[in-house]
């Protein structure tokens, strides 16, 4: 009777508030029940979790004590696009030639990156960047004077549901189709060219044996080579310019069907052969490329009547010292005019032609420019130089009549032009 009179009179408000406490328990529910504040489902996998999927996938990773790559020699453009990518939870990657130049200790001409993020996801990322490109969309990103080029891991083409399309040769026209890494490395040319490296982590991802590739010395298809020229013809003269350019010998399996495939090159639109034409020739090793085209038979039809000049023998030293001249202006560091090149490998084709015309009883300068016009109509069907170097080129035949004036003050004149170098 005493007990519950003290528990009455020292205790009542702690009896409410338990009370209290267990009705508002009852009403709300479980902590463990609700959802956690302040955190977020990532969507994207991080730079380690993406490599470990890399190795499951088949990949092999080269650690930085085997490719011994000097991270010294990448651009700061390129570290910092990788850097904003990462940050921003994708996977980004330099890839293609830069990778590979490295490993054969060059320094590269450019940095290329791959990342897991599509085309305006890496537009959001860098404030100065745009999209370009139709048969492929891309990114330029923007570090002041550098341009980064920033791709999508691809997609098969083949894909039912995908933004692409094919001719009846098999050539892709249009590939904006989307993957995974894997699908992207089973997508480039070669095995030389499909290595991915991580700056980060300092590691090279190798998915089909390219760095023993190199190390061998071999330049090597991937996949069915008669499907991959199909697909893109272009990938035949590419062959040709690394393997000259990069010292590597063409797989036999990669060279086989060049020869009888090399009709393909006509299908490709003229503007992009004339950009592969010009990387081979301004590779610095232009004598050894147009030796190779010889061989694998992709010089004809080209430049117009290309392969009747390199038979002939003056014809064929003509354009070897001009080819030369340009390989050691490049090797030694110096700039080379494209103008003066195709002036120079199409100057027979304008001789004959002007010969012609002047046998007709034109009048010498007008018959020149009669012969620059033919020609360089003949050549747009083939080749599509682009204006600003058809303007020089013509500048420079222009000039041949003036060096047989001999009279007066002309001469002088001749001197002071701004391509009398060139014309010489």
């Amino acid at each position: 009777m005493i007990k519950k009179l003290l528990d009455r009179i020292f205790k009542p408000k702690n009896s409410k508030a338990e009370r209290a406490k267990t009705e508002s328990a009852k009403a709300e529910p479980s902590q463990s029940n609700r959802p956690v504040l302040g955190t977020k489902k990532p969507t994207r996998k991080s730079a380690d979790a993406s490599k470990h999927d890399a190795n499951k996938n088949g990949a092999l990773t080269i650690t930085q004590k085997n490719h011994q790559i000097d991270r010294k020699l990448l651009s700061s453009g390129a570290i910092k696009t990788i850097e904003g990518l990462q940050k921003a939870g994708f996977e980004a990657y330099i890839v293609g030639g830069a990778v590979r130049d490295l490993l054969l200790k060059r320094i590269p001409k450019d940095f290329d990156i791959a990342t897991d993020a599509t085309p305006e996801e890496v537009n959001r990322v860098f404030r100065r960047s745009r999209i370009i490109g139709r048969r492929f969309r891309l990114v330029h990103v923007l570090f002041g004077d550098e341009t980064i080029e920033v791709s999508t891991f691809r997609g098969s083409h083949l894909e039912a549901d995908g933004d692409s399309k094919v001719t009846d040769s098999g050539r892709i026209i249009r590939d904006n189709v989307f993957g995974s890494i894997v699908d992207d490395a089973l997508r480039r040319d070669f095995t030389a060219n499909a290595l991915y490296y991580d700056p980060s982590s300092q590691d090279v991802l190798d998915f089909h044996h390219g760095f023993a590739d190199i190390q061998a010395g071999i330049l090597r298809m991937i996949g069915e080579p008669e499907t991959r020229y199909a697909e893109d013809p272009v990938r035949m003269l590419r062959v040709v310019r690394l393997s000259a350019k990069l010292g590597l010998k063409i797989d036999p399996a990669t060279q086989a069907p060049i020869a009888s495939m090399a009709d393909l090159l006509q299908d490709v639109p003229p503007s992009r052969l004339f950009d592969e034409m010009l990387k081979l020739f301004l590779s610095g090793h232009a004598i050894e490329s147009v030796s190779a085209l010889r061989v694998q038979h992709l010089h004809h039809g080209l430049l117009p009547m290309l392969d009747v000049v390199l038979e002939q023998p003056m014809g064929e030293r003509f354009v070897m010292l001009a080819l030369q001249n340009t390989d050691d202006r490049i090797l030694s560091g110096k700039s080379a005019n494209p103008s003066f090149l195709f002036a120079t490998l199409l100057w027979h084709e304008v001789l004959a032609a002007w010969e012609t015309y002047k046998a007709d009883g034109h009048p010498l300068i007008p018959a020149m420019h009669m012969a620059m016009s033919e020609v360089i109509a003949t050549q747009a069907e083939k080749l599509a130089i682009h204006n600003r170097y058809t303007a020089t080129m013509k500048e420079i035949w222009g000039l041949q009549p003036r060096f047989e004036q001999r009279a007066g003050k002309r001469p002088f004149g001749l001197l002071t032009h701004p391509r009398y170098r060139s014309g010489v």
